[in-house]
């Protein structure tokens, strides 16, 4: 069963995108903001639902998130997450119908790899602008030997 694990909006300005969520729809009073400087990226978390939100700003004028913004004319959706049971096997459904795997522009790396929540791969189909991460989340087990790896 695929579920959404999160959806990552770019935005220019983080704190006003975030204060415009907490005064006129009520959420994201609880997020965390957190500065990823290897990313090169600001981002606020926050649940609507089950669903996570996640909002992100480039720290550089030509990061992926204002590039993003740039080409498109405007801060929007920039991709939604789904949940995998088996990236593997989820990969090769995908491929078998003609997808094709896109470079992860945060990991530099295109197909399966380790990331901080789970295994992730991007598709590079359009599907409206909009593009698609899968992510098989990592066991409590992998999720230790993830951490030990890089020493968190």
């Amino acid at each position: 069963m695929q579920t959404i694990k999160h959806m990552a909006f770019a935005v220019s300005d983080l704190d006003k995108a975030l204060s415009r969520y907490q005064q006129f729809i009520g959420v994201g009073k609880d997020a965390r903001v957190i500065d990823a400087p290897k990313a090169r990226v600001r981002v606020a978390i926050f649940n609507v639902g089950d669903v996570e939100y996640q909002l992100n700003q480039s720290m550089d004028p030509d990061g992926r998130f204002a590039k993003w913004i740039a080409e498109r004319g405007g801060e929007g959706l920039h991709h939604i997450c789904y949940t995998v049971e088996n990236i593997d096997e989820a990969l090769e459904t995908a491929q078998a119908a003609g997808a094709t795997l896109k470079e992860c522009s945060s990991c530099k790396v295109t197909g399966k790899h380790p990331h901080p929540e789970g295994f992730i791969a991007f598709l590079a189909e359009d599907t409206g602008g909009i593009e698609i991460e899968l992510m098989q989340v990592y066991t409590p087990e992998e999720l230790e030997q993830y951490k030990a790896v890089r020493g968190i």
